[in-house]
């Protein structure tokens, strides 16, 4: 597709069939992206010995990973709105400069990851454990995932830009790339298969990093061949203050966003363990279901940002109004029918893991009561891809901060003390009262920028 085929497509095409066809491809590349800690936790789950334990030494190592993702994610994202709103204004030298400072902000990053995992990971995990062995493993497959963080991180910016251009599939097929490898190689690392020493939690983490490399390589091969729209240019990647303050405008509420997962999973850890180990063990697997299924959420929010953002640069109000109105249904069809499949199958899906029979029983409780809060939590993260395509940077944070900090936690802190079998009711209850405020803020938020304050809110009201 050439560059001006494919902002035509982007300006022109049925909002609802493009928002189809650009978000199937990124729904199926966001699950793919939380199976990598499905399948290590099933396969160290299914170790000979305390496979229990490694699959809690995962689970207190898995809010850096969150971070990380964080950081990773929201920079793309705002590489994406500012490269998809560019080129809707057909300015091609921004959304090539846009593209280059966010690789150079990312090699940043890394560097940040790298020293936290060389020097802080042991700290981190003995902060939520006492457990030597928890201790060891998690310290371990944290210090391997941060020091190899590279692939995660640069597969982020090329993900957005291929995104940002409308070759989402591309992005999608790198991603099943890197599941893939991923998927293969952790028996053989893990349990030391066909050659291979016996690895145990540190192959998991090699699996997971490995596959995160291969899905970038591919990925940086698909930018640099087929986004003719972004002419790499060495002088791209030199920082430019009004180019990073743009892709950070957007960007820090969508880190925020992201980044409040990883502390909400660090503050649930502690909360759960005040109760039993068990429960954090059961947190740990029934979180990353439930993320499996979000992130499908997430895969069709990232369609909807760059359409509406498209849109939005155009001036155009009433393919922005298209965008929300097909963006909520469809998430809305989307989630009906994920809740309805974890409600069939929360024990064949809490069965596939090796657990004692009282984690066991956690798990599926705990699948059965979070899965009647995904339609909600669809409509939420649905509404932040909209205010991240039209300036709402801080009414999607604000939505990010009420459905993962400010009601979750104290409702789960109050549950584990007063009633502590329903615990788990914590995370629909925020889901649900942050649905209400999120709806409200969506009617009456004015548009800022290029669209008239009244076309905007016209264009979000019919």
């Amino acid at each position: 597709m050439d560059r001006n085929k494919a902002e035509k497509r982007m300006a022109t095409a049925p909002v609802g069939r493009l928002m189809l066809q650009m978000g199937t491809p990124m729904i199926l590349s966001m699950m793919l992206q939380a199976v990598y800690n499905i399948v290590d936790s099933y396969f160290v789950a299914n170790m000979a010995e305390n496979g229990e334990i490694a699959v809690n030494a995962l689970t207190l190592a898995f809010p850096v990973q969150m971070m990380m993702v964080a950081v990773g994610i929201g920079t793309g994202v705002g590489a994406n709105a500012l490269i998809a709103r560019a080129l809707g204004q057909g300015d091609r030298e921004k959304a090539g400069a846009a593209a280059g400072n966010a690789l150079t902000l990312m090699g940043i990053i890394y560097a940040v990851c790298l020293l936290f995992g060389a020097f802080g990971a042991g700290a981190y995990i003995g902060s939520q454990t006492s457990d030597s062995i928890a201790l060891a493993m998690g310290s371990q497959y944290l210090r391997i995932c941060c020091m190899a963080s590279f692939g995660i991180l640069f597969f982020s910016v090329f993900e957005k830009t291929l995104q940002a251009t409308g070759r989402s599939l591309y992005s999608t097929i790198a991603q099943v790339a890197g599941a893939l490898t991923n998927i293969v190689l952790d028996p053989i690392m893990i349990y030391g298969l066909l050659g291979c020493p016996k690895l145990g939690v540190e192959g998991a983490a090699w699996a997971t990093v490995l596959g995160q490399i291969a899905s970038l390589a591919l990925a940086a091969v698909f930018h640099f061949r087929l986004n003719r729209e972004l002419p790499f240019r060495r002088k791209a990647l030199r920082l430019r203050r009004s180019i990073v303050g743009e892709i950070y405008s957007i960007g820090v509420p969508a880190i925020i966003a992201q980044g409040a997962m990883s502390v909400m999973n660090y503050c649930v850890n502690l909360i759960f363990g005040s109760l039993d180990s068990s429960y954090v063990t059961a947190y740990g697997i029934v979180y990353k279901i439930q993320q499996f299924v979000l992130f499908a959420a997430f895969g069709l929010r990232d369609a909807i940002t760059p359409i509406v953002s498209f849109s939005y640069g155009m001036q155009n109000a009433k393919r922005i109004r298209e965008g929300v109105r097909c963006g909520l249904m469809y998430t809305s069809v989307l989630m009906l029918v994920c809740t309805a499949a974890v409600e069939i199958l929360a024990q064949p899906l809490a069965g596939i893991f090796s657990l004692s029979a009282g984690t066991m029983g956690l798990c599926v409780t705990g699948l059965r009561v979070l899965a009647v809060s995904f339609v909600f939590a669809g409509a939420n993260i649905a509404i932040q891809g909209v205010f991240q395509a039209t300036e709402g940077g801080v009414q999607s944070l604000l939505v990010s901060l009420l459905r993962q900090l400010i009601f979750v936690l104290p409702a789960a802190w109050l549950f584990a003390r007063l009633l502590p079998a329903g615990v788990w009711l914590a995370f629909p209850i925020a889901e649900v009262l942050t649905a209400v405020i999120a709806a409200v803020l969506l009617r009456h938020t004015a548009g800022k920028g290029r669209l008239s304050q009244q076309d905007y809110a016209a264009s979000l009201s019919k």
